[in-house]
């Protein structure tokens, strides 16, 4: 053998020489040094791409006794320059061997290849002694072994208790967006797409699922089976899965043949009927939708007990959080239900948007998931139009629009080098601005433009790489010269501008257009002018922290402009008005003149309008004299809009309050939902300031202006969707404001349930409500406690530790929040939520804050730095703080952990939520008092 002294000498030669012939390829930074003191052949975090990995051949044996895994890969490549390296993935990872083959499985080279690690950047390096020649094809063959991963990233332990409190072991896979490198040594980039061979070995007891169907299963000496699945078709490694576990399953097939099947702990088995049923008709509908049959043979969606996210979309293996799968019909509401069918629809989007055709880096992970999350949305109005999903996007976009009107907002695209700033681009921007943007371009093109545009860029990247710009060549009907075909209606790219809308009536260049949307940060305001039959029209950009009397003012408008697609009504006609606003001020001239004008028809738009001048009186005036003149989307969007505005400056508090005077006479639920929604954020506000006199005042109007809409609720689960979730809102707002015939209906409620022991069952859309009511007494939230324990319905679960968390007892609330962080009793996937929860209360706000701060590290380490679970706990737990020696405290622990904080984007956004709050509480406490005194009763 080598000694250690002489391949030392050998590799540092051969890698000066090698860097000559690489540098013709890269510009070196400064040298990395490897793990094991070497220098490292490569300096930058992406791949070099002069290596092409082509078909994947991995065996993996995960140990669920002694939590242990070990596998090997043999990795066909195709090489692009010659080289002596091949640097690629790994994480956590012990490399046992390594060795080269040429075509024709012939070794390289006589003895095991040495191996650097360059942990900073996860990635390894092996030398080949021969240079690798371009042009050739080489198996790269590694074997490996490692624990199985503590946590919710790469190949991890999961686990759950049955009936009779045995516990039993699994092993699962999350490998979005880096981690498919801690199961197996990789080339793990979105744009480095191959076919892969699985092999799984596993006990007689388990069953192992991956992407494809298993092809056989081969007995191996000491009892242990070997499942050979099929090769997979070309994809990314973030979509490689598999899973070894005890799971029960429920079947089906699509009308085109695909096998569907659900999967979930035995004891479960009979929650997973909904979810088949559901998954099938939104995949036959997509196939219909996208003129794209499904390219696997199976599809199956399995619920795994420990999971930090709601799901992720596998290809042929979807993995859920169990409430997001799983569908009790004794103890999930109506949410529920919609929920579990939104996230599969949204998985399912993604076999199409994410795994057939894949963002080229993350900067665009929107085209993943802003496109699935706006498909959940169409596929679920057309296949369940019982559940007005309608509805749910408005919601959708009013959080799209709290997010981006902050200034720590940032471009849909956007750069994302590193792990943590990849991981932080999955979050309201990618997913919810997203699909509201998205909404917003398939009412400006047409239904039909759109539709054919998007199947348009599905067949032309099929099982490749897209970026922002191929989607908006293929929605303006361009293409390449090599791209036509005789008969399809197809422009160059040279033509694309002029020829981009022709049902439009005018001609726009798409791309210029969005890009102004997915460049650039923030929303945009539109100022309207209303005089007779003239409008004047001009843009600024929308931002709550900043007033134009600010110093800061100018530099935060400078460079921003939009072109925004304006949808208009008028009293005079319902028919809607198009014009795009694409300078900084415009002017319309109304066919004749209008009383009224109402901009953003329906909120199909993403953008805020503000009337100046009587434009706001007038339309005080219309709600009030004939609300009915506007749709129920214009009306809570008016509501929307009109507080979004007092936020920031635009419009006084009265007014705002003023157009939710007519809500009295509202019968639709969203524009009820939507007015009392703001009343509720100004009474936590307040409360949490402790504010008497005026939270006093609130509770009271509250009470009194909703007490009709209150008293016509039952304590049922009857009626449509819609219904049941105005029912659950607004009796749990009247149980929180401790209204008399409430708390006693709930309590009763709670009483009998609690003495029956759970045998009685709650309406499950009320639940909630009479849970957070019980869990006020020290007997109630003991039993609530015990119950929660023992169950097996996660929703009941989530609705049970939500009403925990309302607890006035201190004491209570750190023993919730010590349990979180054990993981038993609470599972550590649900600690996140739990923090924020707790902290939503008066009583828990400081006692999350603190458990935060005292337990940082730990959470990182569960959770990782830059994940949604860091994301949710730094944002909601300083989101309830509004005054400025509580903005010094947060400041304070942000810079007390700079290193890490310094690379969130969430630490910005927390500390521009508080400065927000407090802003609004200096600009409007008198105003809302005043009003409250002058319209009590």
């Amino acid at each position: 053998m080598m000694s250690l002294s002489t391949l030392a000498l050998l590799l540092t030669l051969v890698i000066k020489a090698s860097l000559a012939i690489e540098a013709k390829d890269t510009v070196r930074e400064k040298a990395h040094v490897a793990l094991n003191g070497l220098p490292f052949p490569w300096s930058k975090l992406r791949l070099p791409n002069y290596v092409i990995p082509i078909q994947y051949h991995m065996l993996i044996h995960p140990n669920l006794t002694t939590l242990r895994f070990s596998g090997s890969v043999r990795i066909e490549i195709d090489v692009k320059n010659d080289t002596n390296w091949i640097v690629l993935h790994s994480k956590n990872l012990t490399i046992k061997t390594a060795t080269i083959l040429d075509e024709s499985e012939a070794y390289q080279s006589e003895r095991l290849l040495p191996v650097l690690e360059y942990l900073p950047h996860e990635q390894i390096a092996v030398f080949s002694p021969k240079i690798l020649i371009a042009g050739e094809k080489y198996f790269l063959h590694l074997e490996f072994t490692a624990p199985l991963s503590d946590g919710f990233y790469g190949l991890y332990k999961s686990s759950y208790k049955t009936k009779t409190g045995e516990t039993r072991i699994l092993t699962s896979t999350h490998f979005e967006p880096t981690f498919a490198r801690m199961a197996f040594p990789c080339f793990d980039e979105p744009n480095f797409k191959a076919n892969y061979s699985v092999r799984i070995r596993r006990n007689r007891e388990h069953i192992a699922l991956s992407n494809m169907p298993i092809e056989q299963t081969v007995a191996l000496e000491g009892g242990l089976l070997e499942d050979h699945f099929e090769t997979s078709v070309r994809m990314s490694t973030y979509l490689v899965a598999f899973v070894v576990c005890e799971f029960k399953s429920v079947s089906g097939r699509t009308s085109s043949g695909i096998d569907v099947s659900v999967y979930a702990i035995p004891d479960k088995w009979d929650q997973t009927q909904y979810a088949l049923q559901a998954a099938i008709k939104i995949l036959e509908f997509y196939e219909s939708y996208f003129n794209i049959l499904y390219p696997l043979p199976k599809q199956d969606l399995i619920a795994i007990p420990d999971f930090q996210s709601g799901a992720m979309e596998n290809w042929g293996l979807t993995t859920y959080r169990e409430t997001s799968l799983l569908y009790d019909p004794e103890t999930s509401s109506a949410s529920d239900k919609l929920w579990v069918t939104l996230v599969i629809a949204h998985e399912l989007a993604h076999q199409w948007f994410g795994n057939l055709v894949t963002m080229e880096w993350w900067n665009d992970i929107w085209l993943n998931e802003g496109f699935a999350r706006y498909m959940e949305i169409v596929s679920v109005e057309a296949t369940f139009p019982e559940m007005k999903v309608e509805e749910h996007l408005l919601d959708t976009c009013f959080v799209a629009i709290g997010r981006d009107s902050l200034n720590s907002s940032r471009p849909i695209s956007c750069e994302a080098e590193n792990p943590t700033q990849i991981k932080e681009m999955f979050d309201t921007v990618s997913y919810e601005k997203g699909a509201c943007v998205l909404h917003m371009l398939r009412h400006f093109l047409t239904e039909d433009v759109f539709q054919s545009g998007i199947v348009r860029y599905l067949k032309r990247f099929s099982y490749k790489n897209a970026k922002n710009e191929n989607l908006w060549e293929s929605l303006a009907n361009t293409c390449s010269a090599d791209d036509f075909t005789s008969g399809e209606f197809c422009y160059s790219r040279d033509q694309a501008p002029k020829n981009a809308y022709r049902f439009a009536g005018e001609h726009w260049d798409l791309k210029t257009i969005m890009n102004t949307w997915t460049l650039q940060k923030g929303i945009p305001v539109v100022i309207v002018s209303h005089q007779g039959s003239m409008l004047k029209l001009r843009q600024e950009r929308f931002i709550k922290t900043a007033r134009p009397s600010d110093p800061s003012w100018q530099s935060l408008q400078h460079g921003y402009q939009w072109h925004v697609p304006l949808t208009y009504i008028t009293s005079n006609s319902k028919i809607v008005n198009r014009h795009l606003l694409q300078t900084k001020s415009d002017t319309i001239e109304l066919a004749q003149e209008a009383s009224w004008v109402k901009f953003n028809s329906d909120m199909n738009g993403y953008y805020i309008v503000h009337y100046e001048g009587d434009g706001w009186d007038t339309l005080i005036r219309l709600l009030k004299e004939n609300h009915t003149a506007l749709s129920y989307k214009d009306r809570a969007n008016l509501i929307h809009n009109a507080f979004q505005l007092v936020s920031a400056g635009y419009l006084s508090l009265d007014k705002a309050l003023d157009l939710t005077a007519y809500l009295k006479d509202e019968t639709h639920n969203v524009p009820l939902l939507q007015g009392l929604g703001y009343l509720e954020s100004f009474y936590t506000l307040v409360e949490h300031r402790n504010i008497s006199d005026v939270m006093q005042n609130l509770k009271a109007y509250i009470l009194q202006y909703f007490k009709a809409v209150i008293a016509k609720q039952t304590w049922s689960d009857e009626g449509s969707i819609s219904d049941r979730k105005l029912r659950s809102h607004i009796l749990s707002v009247a149980c929180d404001l401790r209204y008399p015939p409430c708390v006693e209906k709930a309590n009763h409620l709670f009483n009998d349930w609690m003495t029956s022991n759970g045998k009685i069952s709650l309406p499950s859309d009320v639940a909630e409500t009479v849970y957070s009511v019980g869990a006020q007494t020290h007997e109630g939230w003991g039993y609530l406690l015990d119950k929660y324990s023992h169950s097996l319905s996660e929703a009941e679960k989530d609705k049970i530790l939500d009403a925990l968390s309302s607890s006035k007892d201190s004491d209570k609330l750190s023993r919730l929040l010590e349990l979180g962080m054990e993981g038993v009793v609470i599972r550590m996937q649900d600690l996140s939520k739990l923090i924020y929860t707790v902290a939503r209360h008066p009583t828990g706000r400081f006692l999350a804050w603190d458990f935060v701060k005292r337990n940082w590290n730990a959470l990182v380490e569960k959770f990782q730095l830059g994940s949604f679970c860091i994301r949710s706990i730094i944002i909601g737990t300083a989101a309830q703080f509004s005054s400025k020696e509580e903005l010094r405290e947060v400041k304070a622990f942000f810079d007390s952990i700079r290193e890490q904080s310094s690379q969130l984007r969430a630490t910005q956004v927390a500390l521009e939520n508080v400065q927000k709050n407090i802003m609004w509480l200096e600009r409007n406490l008198e105003s809302l008092r005043t009003w409250l005194q002058n319209h009590s009763q």
